[in-house]
């Protein structure tokens, strides 16, 4: 299992993921930022046109009917646009938190370089040894 997920992260381009983590952020916080500061337009221009309804229908109901289509159709705007703004806001959230993932895992990285140098020293060290023992013997 280690395996399959070892060779899913050598695949991995990491100079370019890390690189381009810092866009990525900056793209979500200025989509946080944009929907944001469109929440708080209320757009009431550019309503669409009601349905068919019936010509012989008084004139009370059919502007009844109208008045009420409006008032569903802006409550559903209102919570569209909340859910709108809540997903903005996981998205610049996530962003944030992949260019954390990011910095740390060039660090993790970088630190597992380190400890390959060290170890493959280590084994040439051993072997060297090994053999003057050897060969002392």
């Amino acid at each position: 299992m280690a395996a399959g997920w070892w060779s899913v992260l050598k695949t991995v381009p990491w100079s370019e993921v890390i690189s381009a983590a810092p866009q990525v952020a900056n793209g979500a916080r200025r989509l946080w930022d944009t929907v944001a500061r469109k929440s708080g337009n209320a757009g009431s221009a550019g309503t669409a046109p009601p349905g068919p309804v019936d010509a012989l229908e008084p004139e009370e109901d059919f502007f009844d009917a109208l008045i009420t289509r409006v008032d569903k159709n802006e409550a559903m705007l209102g919570e569209l646009r909340g859910q709108m703004l809540s997903a903005s806001e996981i998205i610049a959230n996530l962003a944030d938190q992949n260019a954390q993932l990011i910095a740390k895992m060039e660090v993790a990285r970088t630190r597992m370089l380190w400890l390959g140098v060290a170890t493959g020293v280590s084994s040439i060290l051993a072997l060297v040894a090994l053999a003057l023992v050897v060969a002392r013997t």
